[in-house]
């Protein structure tokens, strides 16, 4: 059966799409170990980005939003996360993070949005804000801001009160970054690439329109101040879990890449101390590899689950989850997380030698999904305690 001159433009559009995610993966592993070593990638990784239009994936059509489906969205994180975890965590947080943007209110929207930029976000409530006329001044000093270095607009997270609030509300306050002071503070076992310094704001002005009132957002699936389109695909579904859907899909892509990595080193090595044994014919190797690739076809399933429940909420224009429900997210991002640190670990610990020396393709893997792995939003004894309590029905976690 022939195509429709609708399906043939949308299957050249996503096949553009992947070309891109291929050469900014490239651009990335050809940076690998030098933007491992000074903690950031040059400016060439976040322009291919932005040249690449990604970061308008999650964007309303109204302010240009490529409108693609999830699991192209899925396929052009993962194919960039093949060849650097901190490009392809990029790529992810680029583009989910003008989803709170979308979601202010339409003042705030129009400001952001319409002017173009890059945005970056630390989510944790931890600043402190008071009142300002209209307005309201923030100070505090934030950790984690991945992408900071290359971003025009800056989310910061802090409990305050709104003026038509009963007390503290978790909000996210948007301001420019000239309105912040970069810490370079990034030091860590991995995601070094990714640039994730810290934040200091001392009083800047926040104006109303450019407050995000998670909270609010998270308990009734609508932005701020009305004046959307209920049928633009990214209001279609809940907050929340689509705000977190990269996490797992970046895991699963550096998984990818290890399995490739573990085959290939495995096919040609010899052992020096069993008299010349190749490896390929050891059982441990085989039997491993034969782990490794089951898990990660189980992996992949609860990955392609966790979208297909996103799909279904978009297709019902369901916005609001039931605790159980949204737990059991919570729930398969841990799960995934940790799977796939334990089996880059057995990947490496398995090849030895061959993989530990700084800036090889194995063990800068491995710190890099170790360090994902560390992220609060699928800490695994924390996702299974909070789904374990919701199928008891008791309340589950207040954020994830």
């Amino acid at each position: 059966m022939a195509l429709s001159k609708i399906q043939v433009e949308q299957h050249s559009k996503i096949q553009a799409l992947l070309a891109s995610a291929e050469a900014i993966g490239k651009i990335a592993e050809a940076e690998a170990i030098e933007a491992d070593r000074n903690a950031r990638f040059s400016p060439r990784v976040a322009k291919a980005i932005e040249e690449a239009g990604f970061h308008k994936i999650m964007r309303p059509k109204k302010y240009g939003g490529l409108q693609i489906d999830l699991k192209t969205y899925a396929k052009i994180i993962r194919t960039v996360s093949r060849y650097s975890v901190p490009a392809g965590w990029l790529v992810y947080f680029y583009s989910v993070h003008e989803l709170w943007a979308a979601y202010l209110p339409p003042k705030g929207r129009d400001e952001i949005l319409g002017g173009g930029g890059l945005l970056a976000d630390v989510v944790a409530p931890i600043g402190r804000v008071e009142k300002d006329g209209e307005g309201f001044r923030l100070y505090g000093q934030w950790n984690f801001c991945s992408g900071v270095l290359w971003s025009g607009w800056i989310g910061l997270g802090a409990m305050m009160e709104l003026p038509d609030g009963q007390g503290p509300e978790y909000c996210l306050l948007a301001l420019p970054k000239s309105d912040v002071k970069v810490v370079e503070n990034w030091d860590t076992i991995g995601l070094r690439s990714s640039g994730s310094n810290g934040v200091l704001v001392d009083g800047a002005y926040v104006p109303p329109h450019r407050i995000f009132p998670a909270g609010r957002v998270m308990a009734s699936g609508t932005p701020a101040g009305g004046e959307y389109d209920p049928n633009d695909p990214v209001y279609r579904m809940p907050f929340m879990p689509l705000f977190l859907l990269g996490f797992p899909i970046v895991a699963l892509g550096g998984l990818d890449r290890i399995l490739s990595l573990f085959y290939e080193r495995t096919e040609k090595r010899v052992r020096v101390f069993k008299l010349g044994a190749k490896e390929k014919e050891s059982s441990g190797s085989q039997r491993l590899l034969a782990e490794m690739k089951v898990q990660h076809h189980a992996l992949e399933g609860i990955v392609d689950s966790y979208v297909r429940q996103l799909e279904e909420c978009q297709v019902e224009g369901k916005t609001v989850m039931n605790d159980e429900e949204r737990e059991r997210m919570f729930a398969m991002r841990g799960y995934v997380a940790r799977s796939v640190s334990e089996l880059t670990l057995r990947a490496m610990l398995t090849l030895g030698g061959t993989s530990i020396f700084k800036g090889d393709p194995v063990e800068l893997f491995t710190r890099d999904l170790i360090a994902l792995a560390a992220h609060p939003n699928h800490l695994y004894e924390d996702a299974m305690a909070a789904y374990g309590r919701t199928m008891f029905g008791l309340p589950g976690d207040p954020v994830w």
